[in-house]
């Protein structure tokens, strides 16, 4: 579903690539997990997958659809909530929910009831009429994985999705995220949270330096490191030489 060849990305020649000759596929109806210490390089990858960046050489793909040849049909089969979701802060949730609805040309009668089903999952319903302004990080962070799931998407693409949210709000995406899976769908998602990435992911990535450092099923990779009893977060501080802090779980 999600597939990516030999994709290189520089910010500048003098310095080495955010992303160096990376090359990963993501099956339908799996979640993939995409982890790396901080400046690895998964924003910049996340970011040419959805269409924000353009790789400097390579293929990306989500489905059928070309990010170079076919952008357009690519972002209309992502759903997608960026590290920091930016939001008009005069609307109101339901005017932003709306705003994102038309954008994606649903139809009002399904955008109300798409809106009214993930508001009340989210426990968001009450907050609707009021300003984005005044809303808390974990409320934004809501609505923005609300505004990700209104048009139907094949594949959610989200970049910390926990960052600010509650514990049952945490819980509450988890669930969203598996069943959105077993309903045919597809996740690729970012994360320091270790033991989130191990109980809730069918594959991972751990990204490096901007390079691949491992790919595979949680068996996999401690079949690769020869740890059979290790953690997620042990094989992660291995491969990455410990730069980075892990967070435990919500």
């Amino acid at each position: 579903m999600i597939m990516l060849q030999s994709v290189t990305k520089r910010y500048s020649q003098s310095k080495p690539p955010a992303v160096d000759n990376m090359t990963l596929s993501v099956p339908q109806g799996k979640i993939f997990g995409f982890l790396g210490p901080n400046g690895a390089g998964k924003s910049t990858t996340i970011k040419m997958i959805v269409g924000l960046l353009r790789q400097d050489s390579g293929t990306i793909s989500v489905g059928p659809y070309d990010n170079i040849s076919d952008p357009v049909a690519l972002k209309r089969a992502i759903g997608y909530v960026p590290d920091e979701p930016l939001f008009y802060e005069n609307m109101t949730g339901n005017q932003y929910l709306r705003f994102i609805a038309d954008i994606f040309e649903v139809p009002k009668t399904a955008a109300s009831e798409r809106i009214g089903k993930w508001a009340k999952r989210f426990t968001l319903t009450e907050a609707l009429d009021d300003r984005i302004s005044s809303y808390s990080r974990g409320m934004k962070q809501k609505l923005g994985v609300i505004g990700a799931l209104i048009h139907d998407c094949k594949v959610l693409i989200l970049d910390e999705p926990m960052v600010g949210l509650d514990p049952r709000a945490s819980f509450t995406l988890k669930e969203v995220m598996r069943e959105f899976c077993n309903n045919g769908g597809t996740v690729f998602f970012s994360t320091h949270v270790m033991d989130v990435a191990e109980r809730l992911c069918d594959t991972v990535g751990i990204i490096n330096r901007g390079k691949l450092a491992a790919c595979g099923t949680f068996a996999e990779l401690k079949n690769s490191t020869g740890e059979q009893q290790a953690t997620l977060e042990q094989i992660f501080l291995e491969l990455t030489d410990g730069e980075d802090e892990t967070t435990v779980a919500h």
